[in-house]
């Protein structure tokens, strides 16, 4: 109890060194946002929360800080959270690692605010539910209920693409690759994100004509 008390305080921790490190880098207008023209503060911030890599990193830091306090912490509503958590940031480990890593040039604070979001805190929140779990809490139905969040996040995120323009990851613009690149695209990243390597081809990373690939 004291280990897995242990493991998820440092899981937590992490966590929110690595969100609050890129949100400086945001407001600072890191390297990571650089653009033709950059955006203003308040567009910045708004697209700062719009990446599936910041929510799930925020998901991971709650449910983690609650089982830090109490390992035996549970309820429903907690377990579609914790579910939620662990498939969201194991997503975000392997999309970044198959799909947007190829096309990142970063260094200093950057590549250390990248790494922690989309490395060391996924290695950390697996390992911790691999190891300490608690696993018996996660069933058939609160996986079913935590797909919800994934599948509204992309909803509101093409939507909105639609209409300004922005995506948060390239694979998801359809003006580039098509409306058939994408629909086959997403669900394939909520999977295991391996589906669309191909569509690094076209890109040329943060310091190019890109727009912003990560957070």
């Amino acid at each position: 109890m004291r280990a897995a008390r242990a493991w998820h305080t440092l899981t937590s921790a992490t966590a929110a060194v690595a969100l609050v490190l890129q949100l400086v880098l945001v407001i600072d207008g890191g390297r990571v946002l650089e653009e033709a023209h950059p955006p203003s503060m308040s567009i910045r911030l708004l697209r700062f929360v719009a990446y599936f890599t910041i929510q799930s990193n925020l998901l991971v830091l709650v449910s983690t800080y609650a089982l830090a306090r109490d390992a035996s912490y549970d309820g429903r509503g907690w377990r579609v959270l914790r579910t939620a958590a662990v498939l969201g940031i194991t997503v975000t480990g392997l999309v970044h690692w198959f799909l947007l890593r190829p096309l990142l040039d970063l260094h200093g604070v950057d590549l250390v605010a990248d790494k922690l979001l989309h490395l060391v805190v996924p290695l950390l929140a697996v390992t911790g539910w691999l190891v300490f779990g608690p696993r018996p809490r996660m069933s058939w139905p609160s996986s079913l209920r935590a797909t919800a969040w994934p599948l509204a996040w992309l909803v509101v995120v093409l939507a909105q693409g639609g209409g300004t323009g922005w995506y948060p990851y390239p694979f998801l613009d359809h003006r580039e690759h098509g409306w058939g690149h994408v629909v086959w695209c997403a669900p394939g990243s909520s999977c295991c994100g391996s589906r669309c390597c191909g569509s690094r081809t076209r890109t040329t990373g943060v310091r190019g004509r890109r727009r912003e690939t990560s957070p």
